[in-house]
């Protein structure tokens, strides 16, 4: 009896797996005609050939001697790098005092920190140019990197999760004696390293995909990004694809490993899980 309702619950599965593997293989066509078109002539690829070409070590070397990708890789991952940090201590930091300390005051600031997600960035950019330029910050890391250190979703999501933080852990480490930085450092940041590994990602994402707010505040070539280098390649009068479509690619691998990397921390960071 047990294996027939196991058989017919399988049967019934059936088309939602199908459908499921349809909609799997549309979803991961883009990545695969971005890896064979990389492999390819402009020629073919103009063409429409999706399949493995025999032109991928000269794609690269062309790429290699036409731009200055090793800098524009070193400037994208420091300059990640160092947002990502910044962002999720200060951050986590920021959602840890909302929800652990409340009052009328921070709920009122909490409310008006959630409306700023409502502006658009292109509203600040001049503003924050002009304050950049003051400060001697084009073309460094920092002139990347303190725009987005503070974002209203991240602190919105370390305050959700941190509603599972265990009030026992804070109470026994408060009588114990420790300063309330020390419970942040040796208290929370362990128990909530999946809600961290969800932020890095996030924001390593955002950061390393990042092209309006680098086009603005970097002005020299030498501190150009990825995702402008891959501009100006299709900027150009004359487009060479497969060329283009090996800097795509490299612009892409950080990215999809550090995904692959923290993708189970990822989804329970974003549940809201707790370890």
């Amino acid at each position: 009896m047990i294996k027939k309702n196991k058989s017919n619950i399988q049967r019934r599965l059936i088309p939602t797996y199908i459908f499921l593997t349809i909609v799997s293989l549309f979803s991961v066509f883009p990545l695969f005609w971005m890896i064979t078109a990389a492999t390819n002539q402009t020629v073919e690829v103009s063409r429409g050939k999706i399949w493995f070409g025999t032109h991928l070590v000269e794609n690269f070397n062309n790429l290699v001697a036409s731009t200055d990708l090793w800098k524009a890789m070193g400037n994208s991952f420091l300059y990640s790098t160092v947002q990502t940090l910044l962002a999720i201590f200060i951050c986590s930091l920021a959602g840890y005092g909302f929800e652990l300390y409340h009052d009328k005051g921070k709920d009122l600031l909490f409310s008006i920190l959630l409306m700023a997600m409502m502006i658009p960035g292109v509203a600040t950019m001049i503003p924050l140019f002009t304050m950049m330029s003051k400060l001697h910050f084009l073309n460094t890391v920092w002139g990347f990197a303190l725009p987005g250190i503070s974002t209203p979703f991240l602190i919105m999501m370390f305050r959700q999760n941190s509603r599972n933080f265990p009030r026992d852990i804070l109470e026994a480490a408060r009588i114990d004696g420790l300063s309330e930085f020390a419970i942040f450092f040796r208290m929370y940041m362990p128990v909530m390293k999946a809600t961290y590994a969800a932020a890095a990602v996030i924001t390593f994402m955002n950061a390393w995909n990042s092209y309006l707010w680098p086009r603005v505040v970097m002005t020299d070539n030498r501190a150009q990004t990825m995702p402008m280098l891959i501009a100006n390649l299709a900027g150009g009068y004359t487009i060479d694809y497969g060329m283009l479509m090996m800097g795509v690619l490299f612009c892409s691998l950080p990215t999809m490993i550090i995904f692959f990397i923290l993708q189970k921390q990822f989804t329970e960071g974003i549940t809201g899980s707790v370890k």
